[in-house]
């Protein structure tokens, strides 16, 4: 049985479709947990997030030391920035991905070098002068995923050149089993981090919580900075999460729900003509002419919200959330009026990186 869908849109508010988020909303149980955490906010939240840290390392089967929660992981990206490897190098990443990583090293006065991925090897040549090398599994916008092959190549690089690799697996909970993951090297002892969310699947996303899972001595770097923020991770977000990951029932019917969604969406999509990038995430990267006009014009003209995947670098491609079906019926309704198929006879910007993580 799968998840029901909830909905989430306000009437007369613009559809979600987006920012990835869940259409299926938190576990219950996590829900309660987060109203009964709101009674003591009066008081300081738990600053080592012990809670939480010790549910993720029992779950995972790691250390609590290898473990650091966070505001999200967006707070983690920021901090790996501020503290991983040799700052004095730039940070590398590939060019057409989650714009973040950019962004925190450019801020922390750092730099960012962006690689044309033109093969995982390019990525994995750079790491050699570079101070820390982030990398999106599975990959937003495209929805893609490394093959075992390239997370290998990455890892042995990351060990060979003491650069610390940051692999951000904000939608690793949709992939199917199998998928390369940063636990599968922990042992390796490669400079290794994983980045993780309770936004998406877990549906936590306006509580921000998120956490860091790799080798004990990055994980210490990373907590020690956090220190100059001991309270970033409020007390309802912390309940919330421990809750989330006891109740793995929601989590999977989350998952089954998603994949069976998503895949009807493909199929309503090829129907209209269209067709979408292959993805193991909850969005569809659909290619379109005139990407950054058609975002414009579908909340403009229709009230619909979804990302012009060209603000990442994928030009001709927005990208949009597996919603509710009633609200995807709507949007390829309007989808065919902004972009009708009819001038969809274009080739749209290519990007090695759709097709590499496959």
């Amino acid at each position: 049985m799968t998840a029901p869908a909830v909905p989430r849109t306000l009437a007369g508010a613009p559809l979600r479709l987006h920012l990835s988020e869940s259409p299926y909303g938190p576990s219950p149980h996590a829900l309660r947990a987060a109203h009964e955490a709101v009674d003591d906010t009066g008081t300081y939240p738990d600053p080592t997030r012990t809670a939480p840290a010790r549910a993720i390392a029992d779950l995972l089967g790691v250390r609590p030391d290898q473990v650091a929660v966070a505001n999200g992981s967006d707070e983690l990206v920021l901090l790996t920035a501020l503290c991983l490897g040799d700052r004095q190098r730039p940070g590398v990443t590939t060019a057409g991905t989650f714009p973040g990583y950019r962004i925190c090293l450019e801020n922390v006065r750092r730099g960012c070098r962006e690689v044309p991925v033109d093969g995982i090897a390019a990525l994995a040549d750079a790491f050699d002068g570079a101070g820390v090398a982030y990398v999106c599994n599975p990959h937003n916008p495209t929805g893609g995923a490394l093959d075992r092959a390239s997370f290998d190549l990455l890892v042995e690089r990351a060990a060979a050149t003491g650069t610390p690799l940051v692999v951000d697996e904000a939608y690793l909970d949709f992939a199917p089993p199998g998928t390369p993951q940063v636990l599968d090297y922990l042992g390796t002892g490669a400079p290794v981090l994983a980045l993780r969310t309770f936004s998406k699947a877990h549906g936590l996303a306006g509580l921000r919580i998120g956490y860091a899972v790799g080798s004990a001595g990055l994980v210490g770097r990373l907590r020690e900075v956090q220190g100059s923020m001991p309270f970033s991770v409020n007390r309802a977000a912390q309940a919330a999460a421990v809750a989330a990951l006891a109740d793995r029932d929601h989590l999977e019917r989350v998952r089954q729900g998603n994949a069976v969604a998503r895949e009807r969406f493909r199929a309503d999509l090829a129907a209209r003509g269209r067709r979408a990038l292959p993805s193991v995430t909850n969005f569809l990267a659909v290619p379109v002419p005139y990407s950054a006009r058609a975002e414009r014009l579908l909340e403009r003209d229709h009230g619909i919200l979804v990302r012009d995947a060209g603000r990442f670098g994928l030009d001709g491609h927005l990208r949009i959330s597996v919603g509710e079906a009633a609200h995807l019926d709507r949007l390829l309704d309007a989808l065919d009026t902004v972009a009708p198929v009819a001038d969809a006879d274009f080739t749209p910007v290519s990007h090695s990186t759709a097709q590499e993580q496959q």
